[in-house]
């Protein structure tokens, strides 16, 4: 598999594949372990991945917006599964608040090869 800038040196990158539509894991789980992580450097860098009924919750909810585009100012990557958005309808939302939505399988398979350290929650 070839190495690309996105999975080199995966040993000090966390990747949080956030798959919850429960809004009370999003706030009371997800987003403080993920905004910790970044505002503490407990990792070199972090990931956040919208995958599944996650990317319905995150077009649909503007409180959680606003808590995703803070966070995203503070470091955090984020990126969505094209494939759940566009099942959800949602891709123009998610791809308007910045995130960078595109096929997460290979993506996620290149973290997992390279020894990424991968939350799901």
């Amino acid at each position: 598999m070839k190495h690309s800038k996105e999975t080199e040196d995966a040993s000090d990158l966390l990747v949080i594949v956030w798959t919850s539509g429960d809004i009370y894991v999003a706030e009371r789980m997800v987003f403080m372990y993920a905004h910790a992580a970044v505002t503490k450097s407990f990792f070199k860098q972090t990931v956040l991945i919208i995958w599944g009924p996650s990317a319905k919750l995150a077009a649909e909810n503007l409180k959680l917006q606003q808590k995703l585009k803070a966070m995203q100012s503070d470091g955090l990557q984020i990126k969505a599964c094209i494939t759940c958005a566009k099942e959800y309808n949602v891709h123009d939302e998610l791809k308007d608040l910045g995130f960078e939505v595109k096929a997460m399988g290979k993506t996620l398979t290149g973290y997992l090869k390279n020894n990424a350290r991968i939350l799901t929650f």
